[in-house]
């Protein structure tokens, strides 16, 4: 929560000692000098013909005249917003402080926070310095502070998570970062073999090798070529060598303040499933994964942006790291998925095939798709509302959709079910949603 800054009064007057500010790593301001630099880069970028024009019109004087300018400037900048930059810890929150000539203040409740990520990025490896990203519920996006110093980095982090457990402040800090046992380790031959059986690789090379020669063709404009091919060369990285990048030296470890994942080829990240706060888990599996065994676990996450849990691993080892990430819950098994009714195929020809649902004890599965298979596994407790949807083909074919609503804004949908199925699977599912959400375990770190 973000509130204008407005003076407190004097700590010592609380019958507290005071609240001791702190700076963020003298390396930031090399990291904030950029921002001028940026600005004219981007103006560059959007207009590159009135940026050319603009150049040419300067003489070399001029030129050496405005670098020596922009220099200092972007320098003094750099300085004075890491100079005007504090935070501090107190009894009941963590106080950011910003701003040159507009003050901001954000005041983060402790008790609020429920993931702190640790990332470095490659020249902050170098530097030996780490960024701290927070996700506190209720927040659009994420507070942090950038950049610690990496050994100071883990000891804040240590420090919040322990406040945020219910530790008293003056034993929190000793505290220290909570034990890891390593679960699993995905090896980069395995990453790369799942990369190159990924279809969306070979899709994009497709169809740039049909488009581009088109394009040739029709326009014979380099030009032209160029901004189709681009974007189209660029995906297929993105899909692949980018993927592969990211998710390099993927390893997952459980400790008492959740699931943590470490993983990174250049940019390094430190990423932390909070306990209790998973909605959503998919087994995602690409038809060239299949043969293999191979699934990839995703996750929908209330108030995170965190949405991968394991790149790739055989499915048994997938299921129990599952049963991990959600106490009591158990994956069906692909008999158990019923799939819809065969008058479905008028709804949906051919993809009606795709669809199942399975409902148990402890979790509402739906699975969809032919050529990518996903299974979501949504717990009961998690449901925060279930909907009934009914189009006009629908209501003459005698089905129905029925979509259950999770905490992270997302929705898993039972598609193509028989029309008394539906409507009895709304009531049951909501009566399964709260008895669901009165037995389930408070969410609590380090618990």
């Amino acid at each position: 929560m973000t509130t204008p800054d407005v003076p407190d009064a004097p700590e010592a007057v609380r019958g507290r000692p005071p609240v001791t500010e702190r700076r963020l790593h003298p390396v930031t301001p090399l990291r904030r000098a950029w921002a001028p630099v940026a600005v004219l880069i981007g103006w560059a970028l959007h207009d590159p013909d009135q940026a050319q024009r603009q150049l040419n019109r300067l003489t070399t004087t001029t030129l050496l005249i405005g670098i020596a300018v922009l220099i200092p400037a972007a320098a003094l900048y750099g300085f004075l917003t890491w100079w005007f930059t504090h935070f501090a810890v107190t009894d009941s929150e963590l106080r950011i402080r910003t701003g040159l000539l507009f003050r901001r203040t954000a005041h983060i409740r402790l008790e609020r926070i429920q993931a702190i990520d640790v990332t470095q990025p490659l020249l902050a490896r170098v530097a030996g310095v780490s960024k701290l990203k927070l996700d506190v519920i209720g927040a659009d996006k994420k507070d942090e502070l950038a950049f610690l110093g990496a050994g100071e980095a883990r000891a804040l982090r240590a420090e919040l998570l322990a406040r945020a457990a219910g530790f008293a402040p003056e034993t929190a800090h000793e505290v220290g970062e909570a034990p890891a046992r390593q679960m699993l380790r995905v090896p980069a031959g395995v990453l790369a073999v799942s990369l190159l059986l990924t279809g969306a690789t070979w899709g994009w090379l497709l169809v740039a090798g049909v488009v581009v020669p088109l394009l040739w063709m029709a326009t014979h404009s380099l030009w032209t070529v160029l901004a189709a091919a681009v974007p189209m060369l660029g995906a297929a990285g993105a899909s692949s060598v980018g993927r592969y990048v990211t998710e390099y030296d993927w390893t997952l470890a459980e400790s008492p303040d959740g699931l943590r994942i470490d993983h990174g080829l250049l940019d390094r990240a430190h990423e932390t499933v909070p306990p209790g706060r998973v909605q959503t888990v998919r087994l995602v599996e690409p038809l060239l994964w299949r043969r293999r065994g191979w699934v990839r676990v995703e996750l929908d996450v209330a108030g995170s942006s965190n949405s991968l849990l394991l790149p790739v691993a055989p499915r048994e080892l997938a299921e129990s790291v599952v049963a991990r990430v959600l106490p009591g819950v158990t994956v069906p098994p692909r008999e158990a998925l019923v799939p819809p009714p065969r008058r479905a195929r008028w709804c949906v020809p051919l993809w009606w095939r795709g669809y199942g649902l399975a409902v148990t004890d402890a979790v509402f599965a739906t699975r969809h798709g032919l050529l990518r298979r996903s299974l979501s596994l949504v717990p009961h407790a998690k449901v925060q509302s279930v909907r009934l949807v009914q189009g006009p083909w629908q209501r003459a074919r005698g089905v129905a959709d029925v979509h259950v609503d999770t905490g992270a804004n997302k929705s898993v949908t039972a598609r193509l079910r028989d029309t008394a199925e539906a409507a009895a699977l709304l009531h049951s599912q909501a009566e399964r949603s709260r008895t669901g959400r009165r037995d389930a375990l408070p969410d609590r770190w380090m618990s």
